[in-house]
């Protein structure tokens, strides 16, 4: 097994997120730095940042509806609160899935499950995310054109995004993406010289907040977790 795919099930971190660790020389195999494209064996000691690391046998997911103000990573360098201190301590080591920015609101998946965690968020997957986007000036015709055949932002062209106006005024959309740049739908909007007001994720795929109140968070059930791990389907 490869030693980024071992952490990664063991809840350390996603499988991104350990190749991170092993490059910045955080991650050590008896007794000395690893490093990208080893193995893991059965008897091999693995350190990350000098404590052990030791295989997660029960994989968890837990839905979270995220509040404005809440840092959606494992740790804040500021100590603001994390969607981790909401959860607080259920004796497993979780990790963020789809992070929303400070201000944004909505859906956030915690689990252990590297495997998973990279299916949600890796481009070549594509699974869907949508959210309810309200904005300064009204949507533009024009505009919604411009989602559905992607722009540039940042140096690179976004992949069609689904666009459908909400309100009469035209400045509430829901928009679904299939990838999940950094802030990505308050750039496009920044391009198209509009601003966001506020932005909320109601679903990952074909898993949906629901009546999820805000702050709250509970387990999936098993058959969420079947759809997440098929990419489709409805409940």
């Amino acid at each position: 097994m490869r030693l980024q795919k071992y952490l990664a099930d063991a809840g350390v971190a996603s499988r991104r997120k350990a190749e991170e660790l092993i490059n910045s020389g955080q991650v050590t195999i008896n007794g000395r730095i690893a490093t990208i494209g080893e193995k893991y064996a059965d008897g091999d000691v693995v350190l990350v940042d000098g404590k052990p690391v030791e295989a997660t046998e029960k994989l968890v997911y837990i839905i979270l509806n995220k509040p404005a103000g809440v840092i959606s990573s494992a740790k804040d360098q500021f100590n603001r609160q994390t969607v981790l201190d909401i959860v607080g301590n259920i004796g497993i080591r979780l990790y963020p899935v789809g992070r929303l920015d400070y201000h944004s609101t909505g859906l956030v998946l915690l689990t252990n499950d590297g495997d998973l965690a990279q299916k949600i968020t890796h481009p070549r997957h594509g699974m869907e995310k949508s959210y309810i986007a309200r904005v300064k000036q009204p949507i533009k015709p024009e505009d919604i054109a411009v989602f559905r055949q992607g722009m540039t932002i940042d140096g690179y062209k976004t992949r069609p995004a689904g666009i459908e106006i909400l309100d009469k005024w035209g400045k509430q959309a829901k928009i679904t993406l299939f990838e999940g740049r950094n802030r990505q739908i308050r750039k496009m909007f920044t391009s198209l010289e509009n601003e966001v007001v506020s932005l909320k994720r109601v679903s990952m795929g074909k898993i949906t907040l629901g009546d999820l109140k805000s702050g709250a968070w509970r387990h999936l059930t098993p058959a969420e977790i079947a759809l997440l791990r098929m990419g489709g389907g409805e409940i």
